[in-house]
């Protein structure tokens, strides 16, 4: 098969498109043709050998952690999967023309679903949708997203509002036209002081942002409140023993993947894709993604 092939740790110019060995599904394993992948941070800080202490490489290898794809062959084992299925998940290995991937962890995209659309889903939707289950957000409690506008953001608002929570989306002062079309109850400008110090007391905050903006909002969450986030805590958490700090690293859950792509097919949930790019150029995909891209990409295979 033909893969995107990374042979050393460094910049989007290390990631080749070449030939490299077909995977064979093992016993419990599904064996994907790729139609599509898409762009996620993890993908571009493990290509710069940013995450080698925790997901570290081995050389040569692949990287990439969406997909939605064809099922080719199942292994020994595999109940519930045929070839031919059109399935999405959260794997290993997916910048290439097959993977093979857990069954456990495989999903059938909904009907009505665009496959390739698909593959912009699983890790996003998923770890917004456990962002916001980590603040234990119940109807009528307040919480507030911050960087409403992307992937994840966008995932968490809606899940909060599933759940009847009031919803402040957080976002710069750029992007509040954008961010009114994420479903929440109110608009903030993060990068604006006055409008952070006005801010009522929170329940809840699912932070996708960080830094010193997560310093200025842990101190409006209420004592007994939950500052969840899927980046670096605030550095001043200590100085708030009464809020709950959760860190959020996305899991695999086939019935939270399911519900999120069903309200994406339904227009319920928004997930914007900004470019889709032949799995060749995937060099330039990520130089675009690590520049700040708004939306996914994607890369068909």
């Amino acid at each position: 098969m033909k893969a995107i092939v990374v042979h050393q740790y460094g910049g989007p110019e290390v990631l080749k498109f070449e030939q490299y060995p077909d995977p064979v599904a093992g016993p419990g394993e599904v064996l994907v043709r790729v139609a599509a992948t898409s762009v996620n941070p993890i993908d571009y800080k493990r290509r710069a050998g940013l995450t080698r202490d925790f997901y570290p490489m081995t050389f040569p290898g692949l990287i990439g952690v969406d997909l939605a794809g064809t099922v080719v062959k199942i292994g020994s084992g595999v109940e519930g999967f045929s070839p031919g299925d059109q399935v999405f998940a959260m794997a290993d290995n997916t910048y290439a023309e097959l993977c093979v991937v857990k069954a456990a962890v495989l999903a059938k995209v909904p009907k009505g679903l665009d496959l390739i659309q698909a593959a912009a889903l699983p890790l996003v939707t998923t770890t917004g949708n456990q962002l916001l289950s980590a603040t234990g957000i119940k109807a009528g409690q307040t919480v507030m997203v911050i960087g409403a506008v992307g992937s994840v953001g966008r995932s968490a608002a809606f899940t909060a509002k599933e759940r009847g929570a009031t919803v402040i989306a957080g976002v710069l002062k750029r992007q509040i036209a954008e961010a009114k079309t994420v479903g929440a109850d109110q608009v903030v400008a993060t990068d604006d002081d006055t409008a952070i110090a006005n801010l009522p007391s929170l329940d809840a905050v699912a932070d996708t942002v960080g830094g010193k903006l997560a310093e200025k909002l842990i101190a409006k969450v209420k004592p007994g409140g939950v500052y969840a986030s899927v980046v670096e805590a605030p550095q001043n958490a200590p100085k708030y023993p009464s809020v709950k700090v959760v860190h959020v690293f996305s899991k695999f859950d086939r019935k939270t993947l399911e519900f999120m792509a069903e309200a994406v097919r339904d227009g319920k949930l928004v997930i914007p894709i900004s470019q889709k790019l032949p799995l060749t150029e995937a060099a330039k995909a990520q130089a675009a993604a690590e520049k700040g891209s708004s939306g996914k990409i994607l890369l068909v295979a």
